[in-house]
């Protein structure tokens, strides 16, 4: 099966409660070709998952990591490229304490397209002025 076009959703799954995603994260979930978790989702989310789909764990917590930042930043742009749609399935905020503008920076230099769900205009500006220092260093 041909991979469709490389592509990465954001997603954040939330407060660990699964009645409080919200229906465009579900949406997601039930589009994508791969689904990269980590530690703090609800793991029934994963129900929504196409039956095909490719689902991993990525976890991380206090002293045990199954991969360092790196190695998932490296796995999503793999996923994407052999694939086609990645979600990186975070709990909570994927910005607060997430490290999603690395794996943001890391896709867009492979030229993959990233969608963050529920983008701010707060967040568009950061990932812009991180952009350009790390292209000015």
């Amino acid at each position: 099966m041909k991979a469709s076009k490389p592509f990465l959703s954001l997603v954040g799954a939330g407060p660990g409660d699964p009645e409080m995603i919200t229906l465009k994260a579900i949406n997601a979930i039930r589009k994508a070709d791969v689904i990269l978790y980590d530690a703090l989702i609800n793991e029934s989310l994963l129900d929504y998952a196409r039956p095909d789909a490719v689902t991993k764990f990525v976890g991380k917590r206090y002293g045990c990591h199954a991969l360092s930042q790196d190695e998932i930043n490296t796995l999503i742009v793999e996923m994407a490229l052999a694939h086609g749609h990645v979600i990186r399935l975070k709990g909570g905020d994927p910005f607060v304490f997430g490290r999603a503008a690395e794996e943001i920076l890391a896709d867009r230099q492979h030229g993959i397209e990233v969608e963050v769900g529920n983008e701010h205009p707060v967040v568009v500006n950061y990932l812009e002025v991180v952009e350009e220092v790390l292209a000015t260093s």
